[in-house]
């Protein structure tokens, strides 16, 4: 299931910066500051999505018995 959704979230950003470049190279948007705002977004969502990885690894552990 998390394989889906990471599968689909990464398939929509692609085909949003294949957009987006199609655009700037037609010269219909200014890409410089849509693009860092971009960039420095994904940059946001990844750091927190370490931070919470980190946090279920090291915090949240199943117990391996079965009682």
């Amino acid at each position: 299931m998390i394989r889906r959704v990471i599968a689909i979230f990464l398939s929509v950003l692609v085909l949003f910066f294949t957009v987006l470049s199609i655009l700037a190279i037609w010269d219909l948007i200014d890409i410089q500051h849509v693009l860092s705002k971009s960039l420095s977004t994904l940059l946001v969502i990844t750091i927190s999505t370490a931070v919470v990885l980190f946090i279920f690894a090291v915090l949240y552990k199943p117990d391996n018995s079965d009682n």
